[in-house]
């Protein structure tokens, strides 16, 4: 009887956790579908897992792909409470140092729902991929901004900033990120050609574009 009360507890506290996490469905972020809607949190979240199952085998270092699938699922867990903030709005150090710390203590109000032991690994995961420690966690962080570049690649250039024309020709934005694995870097270049060919058959003016990014990097 008492265990069976502790998992009642225990699986309470966790549907209160999924009611949190259940905004991510609807928390949107600053990408647009090739249907023309705006994208949820919740379906970036779900690509970057799936390039994770698909793009694990290829890698030139074998990782824990349960490890970081996990990781994958909840690198993005704290916008249920922060929100999204674009990636560009926190470029500088200090502006990365400010998301770390709205992001952290989100997360921690988040994990407060669950168990102790599923909490410590949550939170574990989260640090991992926020410290970049590991090549696995570096792999997810390469998959994160592909995914990016591959959604707006498939949305109508109409829903894309002029900064974000010009992100295709910056290597901070993404190709750096791929040079942890072989294989991220050939997928990273494919995905880049993919933006310059959209932009150049669209009518933009890449040489420009380039000249200008290389200005203001």
């Amino acid at each position: 009887m008492e265990a069976t009360s502790k998992l009642e507890s225990e699986l309470t506290q966790i549907l209160r956790f999924l009611d949190i996490a259940e905004r991510l469905k609807f928390e949107l972020r600053h990408s647009w579908l090739s249907n023309g809607r705006q994208e949820s949190v919740a379906e970036h979240t779900w690509r970057v897992s799936l390039m994770l199952v698909l793009l694990a085998p290829m890698l030139e270092q074998p990782i824990d792909v349960l490890k970081y699938l996990k990781m994958a699922i909840i690198h993005d867990i704290a916008e249920a409470e922060a929100g999204d903030i674009p990636v560009f709005n926190y470029a500088s150090e200090q502006g990365i140092r400010d998301r770390f710390a709205v992001e952290s203590a989100a997360l921690n109000k988040i994990l407060a729902l669950v168990p102790p032991g599923i909490r410590d690994e949550l939170r574990s995961l989260w640090v991992e991929f926020e410290e970049q420690s590991t090549f696995g966690a570096k792999v997810v962080k390469a998959l994160d901004k592909l995914e990016v570049q591959i959604q707006h690649n498939e949305a109508m250039l109409g829903s894309w900033e002029h900064h974000e024309k010009l992100m295709v020709f910056q290597p901070r934005w993404m190709t750096r990120y791929c040079q942890v694995d072989p294989a991220l870097c050939v997928l990273g270049d494919l995905v880049r050609r993919e933006a310059e060919n959209k932009l150049a058959a669209e009518g933009e003016d890449t040489l420009s574009l380039n000249a200008e990014a290389a200005s203001v990097i």
